[in-house]
C-alpha cells in the first residue's frame, strides 16, 4: 500500500462513522467496515448505546457498488447481528431490503453472507420483515437471485421451524415459483415446499398448493413426496431463548429431570391446516344460488339440490365468519325433512360449516345439537354415518366442548330408543378420546354416574357403549375418577371394566414409548448438523439432485441414529415389555432407621453403631467384622438387598478412607458372587460408587474385580448400560477412561454374545473418541480393538465418519487384535440370564443390521424409469443407502429390490448393468446369508453376464460372485453355477473364467463334497472346442480330486458315456475309472489320444445340436473326425444291450413336461430341444444317441437303419418311447437336407403299420407333437416329399381317429404356404370319398374348402373344385348347404364343376350324385346289426384294454371306418324309420348319432300312448338299444370334454330318460346291460371334469334323474343284483381318462357311497316290492359277495364300519324281516350244503334270532342251530313232530297276519298259495273259534286274490278293506323248525313240461316273474349235472311226499318268490309251470334235499 493511501486511511478514521463508511474512496469504506466489525464483535453487551448508533448504517453499507466493499460491510452487519439483541429488529426491513435489491446477485461468498445475515435477522425476531423481503426477492426478474432467497427461506425453515417462520406467507409465494420459466428455481421450489411438509405435514401441502400448479409438476411433487418421513424438529433458537437458556444453565446444574422436561418441551406444536388458509366467503354466492327458494320447494330433488349447493360451498377449509343463524334455523327443518335424502345432505352441510368456522360455529352447533341427537334414532347407515361424522366434527372443531351440552347429552341417554341411546354414548367416548387431560378431569364428574347409570340398561350396546366411555375417561386420567363407581358394580360388570381398561393402558403404553426415543435422536441428529445446515440448499431435497457432501453427512447421522432408536438390539423384545422391568430394578428409598431395624437379625447393633463413627479405625474395625459375619451366613440371599443398601448409607460412598473403602467393595463382591440371585437394584445402588472408586488407583483393582463379579451375577448388558449414562455425565474425566478400560477388559472375559453392541459403537463415538482427554480416547480405542476381534472388520463401517487420525489409531489396534469370530471362547459366564440383558444384537456377529425397507421403497419406480441417468441415479441411490447402514442390512423389502435390479441386469446400456452388478454385490455382503432367500434366484441372472464378450463385464461378474459367496456359502451357488456351464450362451471366454473362479474357491469350502455336482458338467467342458475352457475345467476338477480324493470323484463320474469317461479318465489321470470296464472305453481311449491332424476337424452343428441346461451325456466338439469313427464302430460291437431303455420312462410326465401349441405348428425352442437331447440319450442305446443328435445327416441314416431293424421286434418299447421319436422326427422335418427326410418319410409308415398291429392309438400330446409340423411341412418344395406327406397322413386315420385329425387338416387350410393349402385341400377330398362326409364332421370343413375357390392362385382353386365335387358325389345338391356363404361368381364356378362331375358320374356309371345315401340307408338295414355287434365287440375291447383309456374310442373308430369303406355314411336327411336309427346310433359316432337318437325319442313318445302298437316292436329291441347307449355314455362325455358340444350328452341321457320312463321297457333291458349302463352313469356323476363341461351343472342334474328312474322302472332283481355286484372295488381301466388326482381307493370309496346310496332306495320300498323281486337271485349275489370276502376281511371290515358290507348285511335283514323263517326257502342258488357252510347262513340265523327277540316275528322253531344241510347224519334222533302239526303252525302264523291291518294283504296272498299248494286241506277247519265276519273276510278275500293273480297282479296292488277282529284262536302248542315250514310249504320254479312258446306265452301276459336268460350265468357254485336228471329225481320226491296232481286241470300260476321254494326247481304239486332256467344244483345240495324230502314222506321232520 502506498504512503498515500496510509495517510489517506490514517486522517479518514477520525472522521465519524457515517462520513467513513460513505467515503469516496473505496480504501477508506473497506477499512471502516472491517473496524467496524472487529468494535461490534468486542462489544458483549447488547444494550450498549453504540449499537444503536450503527443500526441505522448498515442499510447503504451492505448496498455498496464495490463488491469487496459490499462483502466487508456484511461482514460487518453480522458482526453486529451477533452483538446486538431483538431490539436492533428495528433496522431489519431497510436493511434486508437493501441486500434484496444489491448482495442476491453478487459473488458466491456475498450471497451466502447475505443468507447469513437473513437468517441472523429470523434470530433477532424479524421473521415477518425476512418473509416480506423475501417476496421481494423471488418476483426478481434475474433468476440468479431468486434461488439464493429460495435457499435462504428454505434454510429458515428448517433451522427454527414453523414457529418462528410462519409457513403461511411461504404458501403464497410459491404457486408463481412453480411456474418459472428457469429449471433451478422450480428445483428450488419443489425442495422448500418439500420441507414445508416435513413441518406442517403432506396432506396441508398437497390441498393448498396442488390445485394451483401443474399436471408435470404435481406428479414429479407427488414421486418426491414418497421420500420424504420423519417428524422436523427445530435445531435452532431465536435470541431470547437461547438467553433464557443461559439463564437457566447459570441458575442450576442440569439434570436428568431437567432433560427429560426439555426433550417434551421440543417436541414441535403441529401445525394447524386451519390457519394457512384465508377464510372464504360462502353467504354471497350462496344468496345467488337460489337457495332460500330451493330449501322451501315442494319437490324434494330441489330441497336436496339447494342444500347439496350449501354443503358444496360449506366444503372450504376456512369459511369467513357471517350471520349464519337463519341457514342454521333452516337447517334444523331440513334435519327432519321426510325425504332421507335431503335429512342426510342437511346433516353433512351442518358438518362441513362446523368444520369451516369452527368456534365461530358455536352458538348454532348448541342450538342443533339437540335434534341431530335425536335423529341417531334413523336405523339407514347412510343417514347413521353422516350424523356421526357430522357430531365428530363440531366436537373436533371446538364449536362446544362436553361440559357445554351436558343437559342435550342426559337428555339424549334417556331417550326410549335404544338407538339414541348408544350412539350418543358412542360419541361422547369419541369426544372424551379426542380431548385433552385438562378438559376430561374438568367433565369426568359429571359423565361418569350417567354412565354408570346406562350399565344397567336393557340393551347390551348400551351397555357397552358406556363400558367404552368409561374406559375412555380411565385412559385419559387414571382410574382414581373410578374408584368411587367400581365400588357399586357387581364383579362380572367391575372384571369386564377393569379388562377394558388394563387392554387400553397397554396400547397406550407400547404406542407412547417409542416416539419419545425417537424424537431424542432426531433432537441429537439435528445438532450434530447444526454447523454444516448453512450448505444446504432446497434443491438437495429432491431424489434426483445430489446434494452436497455435508448434507449427506448430517442425513446419514441422523438416519443411523433414529433407525437405531427405532428398534432394540435384541430385536424379540418390544417396549412394552421392557418399560415394567426399568420400574423393577430401581430401587425405593429406605431410610437408615428402616434398614437397621430389618437387618438388626444378621448384623449386630454395635457393629453398626461403629460404622457410623468418625473415627476411622473404628470404622475399619466394623467393617472387618462385618466381613467375617456377612462370609459366615449361609443364607445370604434374604438378607443380600439390606446389606448392599446398609454400605451404601454407612460408611457409605463418601467413606474417605482408602482401607475401608477396600473392605467395603470386597463385602458387596462377595455378596454378589455368593447369593444365587442378585438383584439389579442393588447394582444400581453401588454402580455410581464403585465407577468413582475404579477412578481412583487405590481401589481400582478392588472395584473392577466387583464390577467383574456384578457381570457374573446379572450380566454384562446391564451393567454396561448404566455405566454409559454415569460415565457420561460424571465430571471425574478418570472415571469415564478407566471405566472404559474396565470394559476391555469385561469384553475380553464375557465376549460379546449379552451386549448390545449397537449401543457400545455409539458411546464409543460419541462420548469415548470425542473426549479431549487423551487417555479416554486411548482406552476407547482399545476397547474398539477388542470388540474387533470378535466381530471382524465390519466394525469398520460403523466408524467411517470419526477423524482420520483417530482413524489410523483404530486400524493400529485392529492389527494388535486381528478377528477370531466365533474361536474366541469367554473366559466367564453369567450365572443367572436375564432375557432382558442377554440377548444378543443381531446374527453370530452381534453387529446391528439396519432396516432399510422404507428407504427403498420409493426408488423401485425409478429403477424401472425410461430414462437410463434416472436408473443410474436410483442405483447410486441403492449403494448410498447400503453405505449409510455401514453395510450391514436387514432382509426386510429386499426382495422387491432384488427383483428390480433384476430388470437392470439385461439393461441396454452397458454401464448400468456392470453398476448393477456391483449393488448386488455390495447387497449380498451387506445381507450375510439371509440374501439366498430374498435373492429369488437372481444369481442365475448375474451369472448369465459372464456371457458377455466383454472382459470388463465379466470382471464385474466376478467381483459380484466374490460378494456373493462371502455371505452365502459356495454350496448354495452350485445349482445355478451347473446351469450356466451348460447353457452356451455363456460362452468359452465366459466358461473358462467360471472355472478359474470356482478353482478360486472350491478349496474354501465347508463341504468339499457339495461340489460334486459341478463334475459332469465340467467333464463335457474337457471336450469343449476351446482349449482355453479345456484347461480351466481340467485345473478346477484337478483341484477337486485334491480335496476330495480319486475314489470319490471316480465314483460320481462312472455313469458318464464312454467317451466322455475316457476323456476325464486321460485328463485327470484316474486309475479308479478304468477299472471293471469293457475294452472298449480303453479302445476309445486309444483312438482319441492319437488323433489326425487331417481329422481336426470339428463338426458343424445343426439346429439339434444346440446347448443344454444340464451336463450334456456326450458331446462331439472338439473331437477329431477318426476318433468319433473309431467310438462310434468299436461301440457297434460291443454293445450287446436293448436298443430302447424303458426302465424310467414316465411317458405322461414327458407329455406334461413338453408344452406345444395344439394345431399350429411352431418350430421347436431351445429348451425344447435340449429337454428331446437329454431324452434321447436317457432312452435309447448310445450308439443309436451318438448317431441320431449326429451334425452329420449320414450317421442320422444310420441312426434310423438301427431303428428300422429293431422295429418288428420292438413294439411296446416303441410305443413308450413314440413321444421322444415324434419330436426327433419333427427336427428333422425341420431341417433342409433332403435325403435324411426321405428315410425318415420311409421309415414313418412302417412306424405306424407296427402302431396299427399294436392296436395303438395316438394320445392327444403325441399328435400336438407331431401332427402340426406333418401338416404344415406337407406343402414341401419338392414333389416326391410332398407325396409321401400326403400318404402319411392319411395312413394317419389307422392310429389317430379321424374327428380329431381333422381340426389338424383344417388348420393347413390357413397355411401360409400354398402349397400346404393344396395339400390339405387334396387329403380333405380323400377324406370325403373314402370315409363319407359326415365321418368325424368332415362337412363342417367344406365352408373352409369353398372359400378358397375365390383364391387368385389357380392351383389352390383348382384343388377346392376338386374337392366340393367329391362332395357333390356324395351329398348331390344338398351340398349346397354347407358351403357356406359364396359370392356369385363362386357359385358359378362350382355349378359347372358340378354339373361336370354329373356328366363322369354318368359315363363311367356310377350313378347320380347323392345315391350313395341311398345305398348306405339300404346297406344298413341288411347288414347294419353286423356292423353293430362289430362295433360292440371293438368298444367292449378298447375298454377293457390295459393301453387304452377310457376317453380313447380312438381305436373302434377306426375300426369302423374300415368296416364301412364299401359302404357311405347316412345323408344329412337322417334315419328313415327308428330300426335305421339304432343303427346310426349303434356305430357310436357321437355328432352322427343324434340325428338317430333323434327319431328313437319320437318312437319312444309314441311308445308311451298306450292304444299305440309301437311299444311291442321296441320291447324287443330295447336291450339292444340300452345297450347302444351305453356305450354311447362316455363317447359323447370325452367327445364334450375334448372341446365340443354337449348337444350329443344330452341327446344321450334324455334318450334313456324316455327309455326308462316306459316300465316295460325298463324291464327287458337285459342284467348285463344294465350294468354296464348303470357303472357307467355313476362313473360319470364322480367325474370332476363335468362340471367343467358346457351346461355341466344341468348335466349332472340329468345324470342323478337318470339315475332315479332306472331304480323306479328296472326290473328289481336285475337293479339289486348289479348294485350288489359294483360294491366291490371296480376295475381301474374303467376310469375315466386323465384320472382324477384321487388315489385309487379314495375314489372307488367315492364310488361305493353312490352304489350305497342306490341300494337304500331300493331297499326302503321293499315292503311293498318285495314280491317283484327273485329273492333266490338276491340271495344268491350276497352269498357270493360274503364269500369273495371271507370272515376275516368281514370282521376287518365291520370293525372300520365298512360302508358297502353294512349295506349288504342291511338288505340282508331287510329280507329276513320281511319274509321271516321263510327266506329259507329261497336258498335254492346257495350251496347250502357245503363245508364249510357259507357265510349267509350264519347271517340268515342271526337276524331270524334277533327279529324274533324283537317280536319282529312269530318263531317257528328254535333258534340258534346251525347245520342247514342233511340233517340224517348228524341227527341220529329225529323229532316226532308230524306234518300235520307243522301245517296248523304255519296257518296260524297266516291267519295272525291276516288279522293285523298292516299285513293282510300278503298274509291272503300266503293262504291263497296253501291253499294252491294243498288243495285237500280244509283251512276252515282251524277257524272254528273265529268270528263269522272274519271267516268272510278270508273267503272274499281268497276270491279276490285269485281273481287278481289270474289278472298278473302282485298282492302289493290288492285294494282289500280292513280285516275284522279275530276271535280267539288257539296258539298252537308247538312250533316248526324253519326248515319244516319251508319244507311243507315248498314249491319250485322248474317245470319238466314248460315249452318255449308257453314261456313267450307267459312273459306277454306281463307277469313279473323272473326269467333269467341262460345266456348270462350267474352262480359261480355250479357243477355238472343235466336238467332232465334233476327232474326224474324231484319227480320221485315229490309223489313220495304229497301225491300227484293233474296240472292240466290247474292255471299256470305266477312265480311269486312266497315262503314255499326249496332248492330243487320242481313244485311238490307236479303242476306245469314256466321254466325259471334256474342254474343246476350243486350234487352235495341235491342228496341233503332227497334226504329231507324221505324224511318228509315218512312224517317226522327233525328240528334245525
Amino acid at each position: 500500500m502506498s504512503t498515500e493511501d496510509e495517510k489517506l486511511l490514517k486522517e479518514a478514521k477520525k472522521l465519524p462513522w457515517d462520513e467513513r463508511l460513505q467515503h469516496k474512496n473505496w480504501k477508506v469504506r473497506n477499512d471502516a467496515n472491517i473496524d467496524l466489525a472487529a468494535l461490534c464483535d468486542s462489544i458483549t453487551d447488547p444494550k450498549d448505546a453504540r449499537l444503536r448508533e450503527f443500526g441505522p448504517l448498515f442499510k447503504k453499507t451492505v448496498a455498496d457498488s464495490n463488491a469487496p466493499v459490499q462483502e466487508k460491510a456484511l461482514d460487518a452487519l453480522l458482526a453486529f447481528q451477533r452483538a446486538a439483541d431483538a431490539d436492533a429488529s428495528r433496522y431489519a426491513k431497510e436493511v434486508c431490503d437493501a441486500i434484496v435489491a444489491k448482495c442476491l446477485t453478487g459473488r458466491p461468498k456475498t450471497v451466502e453472507k447475505a443468507q447469513a445475515a437473513f437468517l441472523l435477522w429470523v434470530e433477532l425476531e424479524a421473521a415477518e420483515v425476512f418473509l416480506e423481503s423475501m417476496e421481494k426477492a423471488v418476483k426478481n426478474k434475474v433468476a440468479k437471485a431468486v434461488v439464493p432467497a429460495i435457499d435462504v427461506m428454505f434454510q429458515a425453515l428448517s433451522e427454527f421451524g414453523t414457529k418462528v417462520v410462519p409457513p403461511k406467507k411461504i404458501l403464497k409465494m410459491l404457486p408463481e415459483l412453480f411456474d418459472h420459466p428457469d429449471q433451478n428455481v422450480r428445483a428450488s421450489s419443489k425442495g422448500l415446499t418439500l420441507e414445508l411438509c416435513r413441518w406442517i405435514g403432506k396432506e396441508p401441502v398437497k390441498s393448498i398448493l396442488f390445485e394451483k400448479m401443474r399436471d408435470t409438476m404435481k406428479k414429479e411433487l407427488e414421486a418426491e413426496l414418497a421420500n420424504v418421513s420423519g417428524i422436523a424438529k427445530p435445531t435452532r433458537k431465536i435470541r431470547s431463548e437461547q438467553e433464557k437458556e443461559l439463564e437457566e444453565e447459570a441458575v442450576a446444574e442440569t439434570t436428568g429431570a431437567n432433560t427429560s422436561e426439555e426433550a417434551v418441551a421440543d417436541v414441535p406444536v403441529e401445525i394447524d391446516e386451519y390457519d394457512l388458509v384465508d377464510p372464504v366467503d360462502i353467504l354471497t354466492p350462496l344468496e345467488k344460488s337460489g337457495f332460500w327458494d330451493g330449501v322451501k320447494a315442494t319437490k324434494w330433488s330441489e330441497r336436496r339440490d339447494a342444500v347439496a349447493e350449501l354443503t358444496k360451498l360449506a366444503s372450504a377449509k376456512k369459511i369467513a365468519p357471517g350471520d349464519f343463524h337463519e341457514i342454521c334455523r333452516t337447517l334444523k327443518k331440513l334435519i327432519t325433512d321426510v325425504n332421507l335424502a335431503v335429512s342426510v345432505e342437511a346433516t353433512q352441510a351442518i358438518g362441513n360449516l362446523a368444520r369451516g368456522l369452527r368456534a365461530h360455529f358455536s352458538g348454532n352447533a348448541r342450538m342443533l345439537l339437540p335434534v341431530l341427537l335425536e335423529k341417531l334414532k334413523e336405523k339407514k347407515p347412510t343417514m347413521t354415518e353422516a350424523l356421526s361424522q357430522t357430531l365428530q366434527a363440531m366436537h373436533k372443531s371446538g364449536c362446544f366442548t362436553l361440559i357445554d351440552v351436558i343437559e342435550d347429552v342426559r337428555v339424549a341417554v334417556k331417550n326410549k330408543v335404544p338407538l339414541v341411546r348408544s350412539l350418543t354414548l358412542t360419541w361422547v367416548a369419541f369426544c372424551i378420546e379426542t380431548s385433552n387431560k385438562a378438559t376430561v378431569l374438568k367433565l369426568h364428574k359429571e359423565y361418569v354416574p350417567i354412565c354408570m347409570e346406562c350399565l344397567n340398561d336393557g340393551t347390551p350396546e348400551v351397555r357397552d357403549a358406556s363400558f367404552s366411555v368409561l374406559t375412555a375417561i380411565a385412559k385419559m386420567v387414571g382410574m382414581k375418577p373410578l374408584e368411587r363407581s367400581l365400588e357399586k358394580l357387581d364383579d362380572v360388570r367391575k372384571k369386564k371394566l377393569s379388562d377394558m381398561i388394563g387392554s387400553a393402558s397397554e396400547t397406550v403404553l407400547s404406542s407412547g414409548t417409542a416416539p419419545i426415543t425417537t424424537s431424542g435422536a432426531a433432537t441429537s441428529a439435528r445438532g450434530t448438523a447444526d454447523s454444516l445446515s448453512m450448505k444446504r440448499s432446497a434443491a438437495s431435497m429432491l431424489s434426483g439432485k445430489k446434494p452436497v457432501q455435508a448434507a449427506a453427512a448430517t442425513k446419514k447421522s441422523g438416519t443411523s441414529k433414529s433407525t437405531a432408536a427405532k428398534k432394540t438390539d435384541g430385536g424379540s423384545q418390544s417396549k412394552a415389555s421392557a418399560a415394567p422391568e426399568i420400574e423393577d430394578v430401581e430401587p425405593a428409598e429406605m431410610s437408615l432407621e428402616e434398614i437397621e431395624e430389618r437387618i438388626s437379625s444378621v448384623v449386630k447393633a454395635e457393629t453398626i453403631s461403629q460404622l457410623k463413627s468418625t473415627v476411622w479405625k473404628e470404622r475399619l474395625e466394623a467393617i472387618s467384622m462385618l466381613k467375617q459375619e456377612v462370609e459366615s451366613l449361609t443364607e445370604l440371599d434374604k438378607s443380600a438387598e439390606l446389606l448392599i443398601r446398609l454400605l451404601c448409607a454407612v460408611p457409605g460412598w463418601s467413606e474417605k478412607n482408602v482401607q475401608v473403602q477396600q473392605q467395603v467393595i470386597e463385602v458387596i463382591t462377595h455378596i454378589s458372587s455368593t447369593v444365587n440371585k442378585f438383584p439389579k437394584r442393588c447394582v444400581v445402588l453401588c454402580l455410581l460408587g464403585i465407577s468413582e472408586r475404579v477412578a481412583d488407583i487405590k481401589t481400582r483393582a478392588h472395584a473392577m474385580k466387583c464390577l467383574t463379579a456384578f457381570c457374573e451375577a446379572v450380566g454384562p448388558g446391564f451393567v454396561f448400560d448404566r455405566l454409559y449414562k454415569i460415565m457420561k455425565e460424571h465430571k471425574n474425566p478418570k472415571v469415564l477412561s478407566e471405566g472404559i478400560l474396565w470394559m476391555v477388559s469385561a469384553v475380553e472375559d464375557f465376549g460379546i454374545s449379552n451386549l448390545k453392541l449397537k449401543d457400545m459403537i455409539d458411546f464409543c463415538k460419541d462420548i469415548g473418541l470425542q473426549s479431549s482427554a487423551a487417555a479416554t480416547r486411548n482406552a476407547t480405542i482399545k476397547l474398539i480393538g477388542m470388540l474387533h476381534k470378535f466381530v471382524g472388520p465390519d466394525i469398520k463401517g460403523f466408524l467411517s465418519d470419526v477423524k482420520p487420525a483417530l482413524l489410523s489409531a483404530l486400524d493400529a489396534e485392529y492389527e494388535k487384535n486381528p478377528f477370531e469370530g466365533a474361536a474366541v471362547a469367554p473366559k466367564r459366564t453369567v450365572r443367572v440370564m436375564d432375557t432382558s440383558s442377554s440377548t444378543s444384537a443381531g446374527p453370530s456377529d452381534g453387529l446391528p443390521r439396519e432396516d432399510i425397507s422404507a428407504k427403498i421403497t420409493p426408488l423401485l419406480k425409478n429403477l424401472a424409469s425410461p430414462d437410463w441417468k434416472v436408473r443410474l441415479e436410483s442405483i447410486d441411490a441403492v449403494n448410498k443407502i447400503v453405505e449409510e447402514a455401514h453395510k450391514r442390512i436387514q432382509p426386510t423389502g429386499t426382495v422387491e429390490l432384488f427383483t428390480a435390479l433384476r430388470g437392470r441386469l439385461y439393461d441396454s446400456n452397458k454401464n448400468l448393468v456392470m453398476a448393477t452388478l456391483s449393488t448386488i454385490g455390495g447387497l449380498a455382503y451387506a445381507m450375510g446369508p439371509s440374501v439366498e432367500k430374498s435373492s429369488k434366484g437372481i444369481l442365475a441372472d448375474v451369472l448369465k453376464c459372464l456371457g458377455d464378450n466383454k472382459k470388463h463385464m465379466r470382471e464385474c461378474t466376478l467381483t459380484a460372485l466374490d460378494s456373493w459367496v462371502a455371505a452365502a456359502q459356495l454350496d448354495k451357488m452350485v445349482p445355478y453355477i451347473i446351469v450356466t456351464l451348460g447353457d452356451q450362451k455363456t460362452g468359452s471366454e465366459g466358461r473358462k473364467d467360471l472355472f478359474d473362479w470356482l478353482s478360486k474357491h472350491v478349496s474354501k469350502m465347508g463341504d468339499p463334497s457339495e461340489a460334486l455336482p459341478l463334475l459332469k458338467p465340467s467333464a463335457s467342458s474337457l471336450m469343449d472346442k476351446s482349449s482355453e475352457v479345456r484347461k480351466a475345467a481340467e485345473s478346477f476338477m484337478n483341484e477337486i480330486v485334491k480335496i476330495c480324493g480319486q475314489e470319490v470323484v471316480g465314483r460320481n463320474l462312472k455313469d458318464l458315456p464312454s467317451p466322455t469317461l475316457a476323456i476325464v479318465a486321460e485328463r485327470l489321470k484316474l486309475t479308479t475309472i478304468h477299472e471293471g470296464y469293457s475294452e472298449s472305453v480303453k479302445m476309445v481311449t486309444t483312438s482319441m489320444s492319437l488323433p489326425s491332424k487331417a481329422g481336426l476337424k470339428s463338426s458343424k452343428h445343426g439346429a439339434n445340436d444346440r446347448g443344454s441346461n444340464v451336463a450334456k451325456p456326450v458331446s462331439q466338439r472338439g473331437l477329431p473326425a477318426r476318433a468319433s469313427v473309431t467310438m462310434v464302430s468299436t461301440q457297434d460291437h460291443a454293445q450287446s444291450q436293448s436298443l430302447f431303455n424303458i426302465k424310467d420312462s414316465n411317458k405322461e410326465e414327458r407329455e406334461r413336461r413338453v408344452l406345444v401349441r395344439k394345431f399350429k405348428f411352431e418350430e421347436p425352442r431351445r429348451e425344447q430341444i435340449d429337454e428331446l437331447k437329454i431324452d434321447l440319450f436317457k432312452h435309447f442305446r448310445e450308439d443309436v444317441s451318438l448317431r441320431l443328435w449326429n451334425s452329420d445327416f449320414k450317421r442320422q441314416i444310420d441312426g434310423i437303419e438301427l431303428l428300422q431293424k429293431a422295429l418288428p421286434s420292438s413294439g411296446k418299447e416303441v410305443i413308450e418311447l413314440l413321444d421322444i421319436l415324434l419330436r426327433w422326427f419333427v427336427l428333422r422335418f425341420c431341417e433342409s437336407n433332403t435325403t435324411c427326410l426321405l428315410k425318415v418319410l420311409d421309415f414313418l409308415p412302417e412306424l405306424f403299420d407296427v402302431l396299427k398291429d399294436q392296436s395303438y392309438m395316438l394320445t392327444e400330446a403325441e399328435a400336438a407333437i407331431f401332427l402340426p409340423c406333418l401338416v404344415e411341412k406337407s406343402g414341401h418344395n419338392i414333389e416326391k416329399v410332398r407325396e409321401k406327406m400326403g400318404e402319411l397322413i392319411k395312413q394317419m386315420v389307422n392310429i389317430y381317429s379321424l374327428p380329431k385329425l381333422l381340426p389338424y387338416t383344417l388348420e393347413g387350410l390357413r397355411s401360409k404356404n400354398n402349397r400346404t393349402r393344396i395339400e390339405c385341400v387334396d387329403i380333405v377330398g380323400y377324406f370325403i370319398d373314402h370315409h363319407g362326409t359326415e365321418v368325424g364332421g368332415l362337412m363342417k370343413n367344406l365352408p373352409s374348402v369353398a372359400a378358397l375357390t375365390a383364391e387368385r392362385d389357380g392351383e389352390i382353386r383348382k384343388a377346392a373344385l376338386n374337392t366340393l365335387a367329391t362332395a357333390y358325389k356324395n351329398l348331390g345338391d344338398d351340398v349346397w348347404r354347407y358351403v357356406g356363404k359364396l359370392s356369385d361368381a363362386q357359385r358359378s364356378m362350382l355349378d359347372d364343376r358340378f354339373k361336370w362331375k354329373a356328366r363322369e358320374m354318368d359315363k363311367r356309371r356310377e350313378g347320380r350324385p347323392g345315391d350313395a345315401r341311398a345305398a348306405l340307408r339300404r346297406s344298413v338295414r341288411e347288414n347294419g346289426s353286423d356292423i353293430a355287434e362289430q362295433s360292440g365287440e371293438v368298444v367292449s375291447r378298447s375298454v377293457a384294454g390295459s393301453m387304452i383309456s377310457r376317453d380313447n374310442f380312438g381305436y373302434a373308430d377306426a375300426h369302423m371306418d374300415r368296416h364301412m369303406i364299401p359302404r357311405q355314411m347316412p345323408a344329412a336327411t337322417g334315419p328313415a324309420d327308428w330300426r335305421e336309427a339304432l343303427e346310426i346310433v349303434a356305430l357310436g359316432l357321437p355328432e352322427q348319432s343324434v340325428e338317430g337318437m333323434k327319431v328313437i325319442c319320437h318312437e319312444l313318445t309314441q311308445a308311451a300312448d298306450p292304444e299305440s302298437m309301437v311299444l311291442e316292436d321296441l320291447i324287443k329291441e330295447a336291450d339292444r338299444l340300452v345297450s347302444c347307449l351305453a356305450v354311447m355314455v362316455p363317447k359323447t362325455f370325452n367327445f364334450s370334454l375334448s372341446g365340443a358340444s354337449s348337444r350329443s350328452c344330452k341327446y344321450v341321457l334324455n334318450t334313456l330318460m324316455q327309455t326308462f320312463q316306459i316300465k316295460r321297457l325298463a324291464h327287458a333291458v337285459k342284467e348285463g346291460t344294465l350294468d354296464n349302463l348303470i357303472t357307467e352313469l355313476l362313473l360319470w356323476l364322480l367325474d370332476e371334469r363335468v362340471p367343467l363341461m358346457d351346461d355341466g351343472s344341468q348335466l349332472l342334474k340329468a345324470l342323478n334323474v337318470l339315475m332315479l328312474k332306472i331304480l323306479d322302472n328296472a326290473e328289481r332283481t336285475s337293479s339289486f343284483v348289479v348294485l350288489i355286484n359294483l360294491l366291490r372295488p371296480l376295475d381301474p381301466s374303467r376310469w375315466p381318462s386323465p384320472t382324477p388326482t384321487e388315489s385309487l381307493a379314495v375314489k372307488n370309496q367315492k364310488f361305493s357311497d353312490l352304489v350305497v346310496k342306490c341300494l337304500i332306495k331300493l331297499t326302503k320300498v321293499l315292503q311293498s316290492t318285495i314280491y317283484e323281486v327273485d329273492l333266490d337271485r338276491i340271495l344268491q349275489s350276497i352269498h357270493i359277495y360274503l364269500q369273495e370276502l371271507g370272515m376275516e376281511e368281514i370282521r376287518r371290515r365291520a370293525g372300520a364300519d365298512d360302508k358297502p358290507l353294512r349295506m349288504v348285511k342291511t338288505v340282508l335283514h331287510e329280507l329276513v324281516k320281511l319274509r321271516g323263517t321263510a327266506i329259507k326257502g329261497h336258498l335254492s342258488m346257495v350251496p347250502i350244503d357245503a363245508e364249510p357252510q357259507p357265510i349267509i347262513l350264519a347271517y340268515i340265523d342271526l337276524n331270524l334270532q334277533t327279529l324274533a327277540a324283537a317280536r319282529m316275528l312269530t318263531p317257528s322253531g328254535p333258534m340258534g342251530q346251525t347245520h342247514w344241510g342233511d340233517a340224517a347224519s348228524n341227527n341220529p334222533n329225529p323229532s316226532t313232530h308230524s306234518a300235520d302239526a307243522q301245517l296248523k303252525q304255519e296257518l296260524a302264523a297266516v291267519f295272525k297276519k291276516i288279522g293285523d291291518k298292516q299285513t293282510c294283504t300278503i298274509g291272503l296272498y300266503e293262504l291263497y298259495r296253501i291253499t294252491q299248494l294243498y288243495p285237500k286241506v280244509d283251512i276252515f277247519a282251524q277257524l272254528q273259534n273265529a268270528s263269522e265276519a272274519f271267516r268272510t273276510y278270508i273267503r272274499d278275500g281268497l276270491a279276490q286274490v285269485e281273481k287278481n293273480a289270474a289278472a298278473g297282479r302282485t298282492p302289493s296292488s290288492l285294494p282289500l278293506s280292513t280285516p275284522p277282529p279275530i276271535a280267539a284262536i288257539p296258539s298252537p302248542k308247538f312250533a316248526p323248525s324253519p326248515v319244516q315250514t319251508k319244507s311243507i310249504g315248498s314249491r319250485t320254479d322248474s317245470n319238466e313240461d314248460a315249452s318255449v312258446e308257453t314261456q313267450q306265452a307267459f312273459r306277454s301276459q306281463g307277469d313279473d316273474a323272473r326269467l333269467h336268460s341262460m345266456d348270462q350265468p350267474t352262480d359261480r357254485y355250479q357243477t355238472s349235472g343235466t336238467l332232465d336228471a334233476l327232474r326224474e329225481r324231484m319227480k320221485s320226491i315229490q309223489a313220495a311226499a304229497v301225491g300227484h296232481f293233474d296240472g292240466a286241470q290247474a292255471r299256470p300260476l305266477p312265480s311269486m318268490n312266497g315262503s314255499n321254494m326249496l332248492h330243487g326247481g320242481t313244485r311238490l304239486d307236479g303242476e306245469p309251470q314256466q321254466q325259471s332256467n334256474i342254474p343246476p344244483m350243486d350234487e352235495r345240495a341235491l342228496s341233503g334235499l332227497q334226504a329231507r324230502m324221505e324224511r318228509l314222506k315218512s312224517g317226522s321232520m327233525e328240528p334245525l
